[in-house]
């Protein structure tokens, strides 16, 4: 499943993915991971939730991302959920119209898988509003 929390920048969307983390991390049978562009919030997400700073990965392209993130799921099938803040940046992502595709091949892994996706991104194309959770 994909959820989005989607929002002008400055509008509290990491605020809300960190807090759903944590709530989530005491519910969760299995394990959590959460993507940013920094280590910024290390301090505020739970200490069992995995943060993954994707800038320390080389990746340089949305299909570099995508392996990424079938990387980290073919090596811990534990995984319940993965956070994805700063979307379009982590995913290396130049406009909406690639990020529609991408979020659609997560959403494969997703199913393949079976790990939630919750994602922060700033703006959506109408295809993908059926999605969305949060709108700040």
């Amino acid at each position: 499943m994909i959820e989005l929390v989607v929002g002008e920048k400055g509008t509290g969307k990491t605020k809300i993915l960190i807090a759903k983390a944590n709530d989530e991390i005491k519910e969760t049978g299995g394990n959590i991971v959460y993507l940013d562009i920094n280590n910024k919030h290390i301090y505020e997400l739970s200490h069992t939730i995995r943060l993954l700073n994707v800038q320390e990965y080389n990746i340089h392209s949305s299909d570099m991302f995508l392996g990424f993130l079938y990387g980290i799921a073919s090596q811990d099938y534990d995984i319940d959920k993965m956070f994805l803040d700063n979307f379009m940046s982590i995913a290396c992502i130049d406009n909406i119209s690639e990020a529609e595709e991408i979020i659609n091949e997560i959403s494969r892994i997703s199913e393949k898988f079976d790990i939630n996706f919750i994602i922060s991104i700033s703006e959506l194309p109408e295809s993908l509003q059926k999605l969305v959770t949060s709108s700040l």
